[in-house]
């Protein structure tokens, strides 16, 4: 059975919180699903909360930096919020580049700082 991730509205945002190690198929799924909700709902903004993973694999890397960056093409600014150190590494060294990307430690404060961004 594939588990779906939870895509939640709030106003003009999505906020996915990712609450388990993601395998391939999920991963794929995700980036699907995600866009869709997106294109649906005209979103302009997408919090993306990894605050229980602890580790990434090259696969699930490189889905998140495409996530982000079809995104940003369908025009929503991008918030990650809770990386934890070994994801952070795993992405540097994959040349995953999140220049684009606002980051927070935690969900409260990405919320803060996208309705910033998308206030400005």
């Amino acid at each position: 059975m594939n588990l779906r991730i939870p895509i939640l509205k709030l106003k003009d945002v999505l906020i996915v919180s990712i609450q388990w190690e993601l395998d391939d198929q999920t991963a794929l799924q995700f980036q699907e699903d995600l866009l869709t909700k997106m294109h649906e709902t005209s979103a302009r903004g997408v919090v993306i909360d990894l605050t229980p993973i602890d580790f990434i694999d090259s696969f699930i890397a490189k889905v998140l930096g495409d996530v982000i960056s079809m995104s940003g093409l369908m025009g929503a600014k991008v918030v990650i919020t809770g990386i934890q150190p070994a994801v952070a590494i795993t992405l540097i060294e994959l040349g995953i580049r999140l220049e684009d990307v606002m980051t927070a430690l935690d969900l409260e404060n990405g919320l803060e700082k996208l309705q910033q961004e998308l206030e400005a």
